[in-house]
């Protein structure tokens, strides 16, 4: 159970790639199997099931002597968790929401992890689990203790992906409309769950997630930005998961400031930014 500010942790936690040789304590482990053996951490807002398999390893490699493929990224790791689910949208929307969830109660228990999306061998990893004929993995995150010592590798990687740079607000949130920005004093309750969102994860930091408030600032629409072609060769969208930790961050954050409300679809057809655009979900305030 989450009992930190789990607006701070959304605030500071970063992507770990080097972590200690120490292994992860059993008492620690034994909370990360309750915690993803709980089905109704494994159900997002749109109703649909995903799983999480974890799979421990030395030297990269699982108890049944399969070597994992992470192209380097990762070094020393105690485990891996695997997410599973459907590929079809709400499902990926559903997943990346339930995953950031346990990202972040992972962090508050100190273990560092790393969303993979495109930088590990799916065969590799489908060796080692049991995948239904409907179901692939989307996603990866190793875990361990972080090494506090960067390697120059990981510094590189952040660069390149300028994990660091996040767009401003008036590159990705809206006052009624794509035609006018929103400010952040103009926010009213909703300024710190956006800020969440500002602040979330996203594959290579694209950040494709735009918001748009309503008029009387009791309704926030989620749209995407498409990157052309960004995860063609993957055979899916990795972008929806970027959307399912916006709508993570942004419902948490809610819930810490005891803003009361829920998720629905319903398009309020406002003109797109352009022909990438696509509307997601709504929040509603319940007021």
């Amino acid at each position: 159970m989450i009992i930190k500010s789990v607006i701070d942790t959304m605030s500071k936690r970063q992507s770990v790639r080097t972590y200690e040789t120490q292994k992860i304590t059993a008492s620690h482990l034994n909370e990360i199997n309750d915690y993803i053996n709980d089905e109704h951490h494994l159900i997002g807002p749109f109703g649909k099931k995903g799983r999480i398999v974890m799979v421990q390893v030395t030297n990269n490699v699982t108890d049944k002597g399969i070597k994992l493929g992470t192209y380097g990224f990762i070094k020393n790791p105690s485990a891996y968790l695997v997410g599973i689910t459907e590929n079809n949208q709400d499902s990926l929307l559903d997943f990346a929401y339930t995953f950031q969830k346990l990202v972040l109660f992972l962090t508050e228990l100190g273990i560092g992890t790393c969303w993979m999306g495109g930088t590990f061998s799916r065969n590799s990893f489908e060796k080692e689990i049991q995948i239904g004929e409907s179901e692939f993995i989307p996603c990866i995150t190793p875990i361990g203790y972080p090494n506090q010592k960067q390697r120059i590798f990981d510094k590189a990687v952040r660069l390149v992906v300028k994990a660091d740079n996040k767009k401003p607000w008036d590159k990705l949130f809206y006052d009624t409309s794509f035609e006018r920005a929103l400010i952040k004093e103009n926010a009213g309750l909703f300024e710190i769950p956006i800020e969440m969102v500002r602040l979330g994860p996203s594959a290579s930091n694209k950040q494709p997630w735009r918001l748009v408030l309503s008029e009387d600032r009791k309704v926030c629409h989620f749209y995407i930005e498409h990157t052309p072609n960004y995860s063609a060769k993957l055979g899916y969208d990795m972008q929806l998961l970027d959307m399912g930790i916006a709508m993570c961050h942004f419902e948490l954050a809610c819930q810490e400031l005891n803003i009361s409300g829920y998720w629905g679809v319903e398009d309020p057809n406002i003109n797109p930014l352009s022909g990438n655009t696509e509307y997601i979900v709504s929040w509603y305030l319940d007021r």
